[in-house]
Protein backbone atom coordinates (compact mmCIF):
# COMPACT_ATOMS: atom_id res chain seq x y z
CA UNK A 1 0.00 0.00 0.00
CA UNK A 2 1.28 2.98 -0.65
CA UNK A 3 2.07 6.21 2.02
CA UNK A 4 1.61 9.74 1.50
CA UNK A 5 4.30 12.19 1.67
CA UNK A 6 4.17 15.54 3.04
CA UNK A 7 1.75 17.10 -0.08
CA UNK A 8 -0.33 14.32 0.03
CA UNK A 9 1.01 12.97 -2.67
CA UNK A 10 1.28 9.21 -2.88
CA UNK A 11 4.76 7.15 -2.71
CA UNK A 12 5.87 4.07 -2.47
CA UNK A 13 6.79 2.49 1.16
CA UNK A 14 9.38 3.45 3.31
CA UNK A 15 13.20 1.68 3.01
CA UNK A 16 14.60 3.69 5.67
CA UNK A 17 17.09 1.17 6.96
CA UNK A 18 17.76 0.07 2.65
CA UNK A 19 21.87 -0.08 1.45
CA UNK A 20 22.92 -1.00 -1.80
CA UNK A 21 23.23 -4.44 -2.28
CA UNK A 22 26.56 -6.90 -2.80
CA UNK A 23 27.47 -7.46 -6.25
CA UNK A 24 27.18 -11.14 -7.39
CA UNK A 25 31.08 -12.50 -7.70
CA UNK A 26 32.10 -15.98 -9.59
CA UNK A 27 31.36 -18.29 -6.96
CA UNK A 28 30.22 -22.25 -7.01
CA UNK A 29 27.07 -22.75 -5.71
CA UNK A 30 26.31 -26.45 -4.58
CA UNK A 31 23.52 -29.17 -4.90
CA UNK A 32 22.28 -32.27 -4.89
CA UNK A 33 22.10 -32.33 -8.61
CA UNK A 34 24.06 -29.94 -9.90
CA UNK A 35 26.97 -27.37 -9.06
CA UNK A 36 27.65 -23.86 -10.89
CA UNK A 37 30.90 -22.76 -11.16
CA UNK A 38 32.21 -19.81 -12.85
CA UNK A 39 31.89 -20.55 -16.68
CA UNK A 40 35.80 -20.83 -17.51
CA UNK A 41 38.04 -22.21 -20.65
CA UNK A 42 38.39 -25.50 -19.08
CA UNK A 43 34.26 -25.73 -19.74
CA UNK A 44 34.46 -25.16 -23.18
CA UNK A 45 35.05 -28.61 -25.05
CA UNK A 46 32.99 -30.58 -22.78
CA UNK A 47 30.12 -27.79 -23.43
CA UNK A 48 30.24 -27.95 -27.22
CA UNK A 49 30.13 -31.49 -27.13
CA UNK A 50 26.72 -31.59 -24.51
CA UNK A 51 25.48 -28.71 -27.26
CA UNK A 52 25.71 -30.84 -29.82
CA UNK A 53 23.06 -33.52 -28.14
CA UNK A 54 20.59 -30.94 -30.03
CA UNK A 55 21.87 -31.98 -33.26
CA UNK A 56 21.05 -28.47 -34.84
CA UNK A 57 21.45 -24.89 -34.26
CA UNK A 58 17.94 -24.74 -32.28
CA UNK A 59 19.80 -24.23 -29.03
CA UNK A 60 20.88 -20.55 -30.14
CA UNK A 61 17.40 -19.32 -32.21
CA UNK A 62 16.74 -16.71 -29.37
CA UNK A 63 19.96 -15.70 -28.25
CA UNK A 64 21.70 -12.76 -29.69
CA UNK A 65 24.67 -15.05 -31.37
CA UNK A 66 24.96 -17.47 -34.04
CA UNK A 67 25.72 -21.01 -33.05
CA UNK A 68 29.62 -21.76 -33.30
CA UNK A 69 30.45 -24.41 -35.57
CA UNK A 70 33.64 -25.85 -34.03
CA UNK A 71 35.57 -26.32 -30.08
CA UNK A 72 37.49 -23.73 -31.82
CA UNK A 73 34.36 -21.29 -31.74
CA UNK A 74 32.99 -22.21 -28.66
CA UNK A 75 36.42 -21.62 -26.91
CA UNK A 76 36.47 -18.53 -28.48
CA UNK A 77 33.00 -17.56 -27.15
CA UNK A 78 33.78 -18.68 -23.82
CA UNK A 79 36.91 -16.47 -23.67
CA UNK A 80 35.10 -13.33 -24.43
CA UNK A 81 32.54 -13.38 -22.12
CA UNK A 82 34.24 -15.44 -18.94
CA UNK A 83 36.29 -12.54 -17.57
CA UNK A 84 33.48 -9.98 -17.99
CA UNK A 85 31.53 -8.06 -14.82
CA UNK A 86 28.18 -8.00 -16.33
CA UNK A 87 26.87 -10.51 -17.17
CA UNK A 88 28.75 -12.87 -14.93
CA UNK A 89 28.42 -16.19 -17.04
CA UNK A 90 27.93 -19.78 -15.23
CA UNK A 91 28.50 -23.11 -15.94
CA UNK A 92 25.87 -25.94 -14.65
CA UNK A 93 27.49 -29.05 -13.42
CA UNK A 94 26.24 -32.59 -13.71
CA UNK A 95 27.09 -34.07 -10.15
CA UNK A 96 26.95 -37.59 -11.63
CA UNK A 97 29.07 -36.99 -14.63
CA UNK A 98 31.28 -34.14 -13.37
CA UNK A 99 30.50 -32.78 -16.78
CA UNK A 100 29.62 -29.02 -17.45
CA UNK A 101 26.07 -29.38 -19.56
CA UNK A 102 24.55 -25.43 -19.86
CA UNK A 103 25.26 -22.18 -18.97
CA UNK A 104 23.56 -19.48 -17.72
CA UNK A 105 23.88 -16.02 -15.98
CA UNK A 106 23.29 -13.00 -13.95
CA UNK A 107 23.36 -10.05 -15.83
CA UNK A 108 22.00 -6.31 -15.76
CA UNK A 109 22.92 -5.65 -12.23
CA UNK A 110 21.99 -2.97 -10.63
CA UNK A 111 23.40 -3.15 -6.60
CA UNK A 112 22.06 0.46 -6.05
CA UNK A 113 18.25 -1.06 -6.41
CA UNK A 114 18.56 -4.58 -5.56
CA UNK A 115 17.61 -5.85 -8.97
CA UNK A 116 19.68 -8.28 -11.25
CA UNK A 117 18.23 -10.84 -13.82
CA UNK A 118 18.99 -14.64 -14.98
CA UNK A 119 19.69 -14.69 -18.60
CA UNK A 120 22.38 -16.30 -21.78
CA UNK A 121 20.46 -19.74 -20.55
CA UNK A 122 21.28 -22.46 -22.91
CA UNK A 123 20.43 -25.55 -21.45
CA UNK A 124 21.89 -29.25 -23.70
CA UNK A 125 19.69 -31.90 -23.90
CA UNK A 126 21.28 -33.29 -21.16
CA UNK A 127 19.68 -31.52 -18.61
CA UNK A 128 16.73 -30.01 -20.16
CA UNK A 129 13.22 -31.98 -18.18
CA UNK A 130 15.72 -32.89 -15.67
CA UNK A 131 15.74 -32.09 -11.79
CA UNK A 132 19.04 -30.12 -12.66
CA UNK A 133 17.42 -27.69 -14.75
CA UNK A 134 15.38 -26.66 -12.30
CA UNK A 135 17.92 -26.92 -9.20
CA UNK A 136 20.17 -24.71 -11.33
CA UNK A 137 17.67 -22.08 -11.54
CA UNK A 138 16.84 -22.22 -7.51
CA UNK A 139 20.28 -22.03 -6.79
CA UNK A 140 20.58 -18.58 -8.61
CA UNK A 141 17.79 -17.55 -7.21
CA UNK A 142 18.76 -18.73 -3.69
CA UNK A 143 22.28 -16.85 -4.25
CA UNK A 144 20.34 -13.58 -5.43
CA UNK A 145 17.49 -13.34 -2.53
CA UNK A 146 19.21 -14.79 0.41
CA UNK A 147 23.11 -14.58 -0.29
CA UNK A 148 22.68 -10.97 -1.46
CA UNK A 149 19.70 -9.78 -0.21
CA UNK A 150 18.13 -8.48 -3.40
CA UNK A 151 14.85 -7.31 -4.01
CA UNK A 152 13.85 -8.32 -7.33
CA UNK A 153 15.05 -11.12 -9.89
CA UNK A 154 14.03 -10.60 -13.54
CA UNK A 155 13.48 -13.08 -16.34
CA UNK A 156 13.34 -11.80 -20.02
CA UNK A 157 12.88 -13.75 -23.29
CA UNK A 158 11.54 -12.95 -26.89
CA UNK A 159 7.68 -13.21 -26.68
CA UNK A 160 7.99 -15.80 -29.26
CA UNK A 161 10.22 -17.81 -27.07
CA UNK A 162 7.34 -20.49 -25.84
CA UNK A 163 9.09 -22.68 -24.25
CA UNK A 164 11.42 -19.95 -22.40
CA UNK A 165 8.08 -18.04 -20.89
CA UNK A 166 6.30 -21.68 -19.82
CA UNK A 167 9.50 -22.08 -17.97
CA UNK A 168 9.33 -18.56 -16.49
CA UNK A 169 6.24 -18.97 -15.23
CA UNK A 170 6.52 -22.73 -13.91
CA UNK A 171 9.36 -21.64 -12.23
CA UNK A 172 6.67 -18.39 -10.21
CA UNK A 173 7.98 -15.95 -11.54
CA UNK A 174 5.20 -13.41 -12.78
CA UNK A 175 4.49 -11.73 -16.42
CA UNK A 176 5.02 -8.15 -15.94
CA UNK A 177 4.06 -7.37 -20.07
CA UNK A 178 5.52 -6.84 -23.24
CA UNK A 179 7.63 -4.27 -24.69
CA UNK A 180 6.51 -3.88 -28.11
CA UNK A 181 9.65 -3.59 -31.01
CA UNK A 182 11.99 -3.36 -28.57
CA UNK A 183 14.73 -5.18 -30.53
CA UNK A 184 16.29 -5.99 -33.76
CA UNK A 185 17.85 -9.63 -33.48
CA UNK A 186 19.23 -11.37 -36.02
CA UNK A 187 17.38 -9.03 -38.73
CA UNK A 188 14.02 -9.65 -36.70
CA UNK A 189 11.92 -7.28 -34.94
CA UNK A 190 11.91 -8.56 -31.51
CA UNK A 191 8.69 -8.47 -28.81
CA UNK A 192 10.60 -8.70 -25.09
CA UNK A 193 8.38 -10.15 -22.30
CA UNK A 194 9.00 -9.27 -19.05
CA UNK A 195 8.69 -11.35 -15.63
CA UNK A 196 10.00 -10.93 -12.10
CA UNK A 197 10.15 -12.59 -8.96
CA UNK A 198 9.93 -10.00 -5.68
CA UNK A 199 12.02 -10.86 -2.22
CA UNK A 200 8.30 -11.00 -0.31
CA UNK A 201 7.68 -13.62 -3.13
CA UNK A 202 10.46 -15.82 -2.51
CA UNK A 203 9.99 -17.74 0.62
CA UNK A 204 6.69 -19.93 -1.39
CA UNK A 205 8.90 -20.37 -4.32
CA UNK A 206 11.81 -21.42 -2.12
CA UNK A 207 9.78 -23.69 -0.83
CA UNK A 208 7.54 -25.06 -3.78
CA UNK A 209 10.95 -25.41 -5.43
CA UNK A 210 12.51 -27.80 -2.34
CA UNK A 211 9.66 -29.77 -2.20
CA UNK A 212 9.59 -30.09 -5.61
CA UNK A 213 13.65 -31.29 -5.58
CA UNK A 214 13.27 -33.52 -2.51
CA UNK A 215 14.36 -36.99 -3.66
CA UNK A 216 10.46 -38.45 -2.76
CA UNK A 217 8.84 -36.23 -5.31
CA UNK A 218 10.39 -38.62 -7.57
CA UNK A 219 9.99 -42.47 -8.60
CA UNK A 220 12.14 -45.26 -8.82
CA UNK A 221 12.20 -44.32 -12.28
CA UNK A 222 12.88 -40.42 -12.45
CA UNK A 223 9.50 -39.97 -12.88
CA UNK A 224 7.89 -36.49 -10.78
CA UNK A 225 5.16 -37.28 -8.50
CA UNK A 226 3.91 -33.94 -8.04
CA UNK A 227 4.35 -30.89 -10.32
CA UNK A 228 6.32 -27.58 -9.27
CA UNK A 229 2.80 -25.75 -10.12
CA UNK A 230 1.11 -28.34 -7.35
CA UNK A 231 3.92 -27.33 -4.55
CA UNK A 232 3.76 -23.83 -5.34
CA UNK A 233 -0.53 -23.84 -5.18
CA UNK A 234 0.12 -25.39 -1.54
CA UNK A 235 2.29 -23.07 -0.14
CA UNK A 236 0.52 -20.02 -1.57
Amino acid sequence: MSQLNQYGQPVGDALPDWQARPKPQRIALEGEYCRIEPLQISHASALFTALQHYGDGRSYTYLFREPENTVAEYRAWVTSVCELADPIHFAVIDKKTNNPVGTLALMRIDAQHGVMEIGHIQFSPLMTGTPLSTEAQWLMMRYAFETLGYRRYEWKCNSLNEPSRRAALRLGFQFEGRFRQALVVKGHSRDTDWFSIIDSEWPAINTALQRWLAADNFTADGKQRHTLESWRSRTA
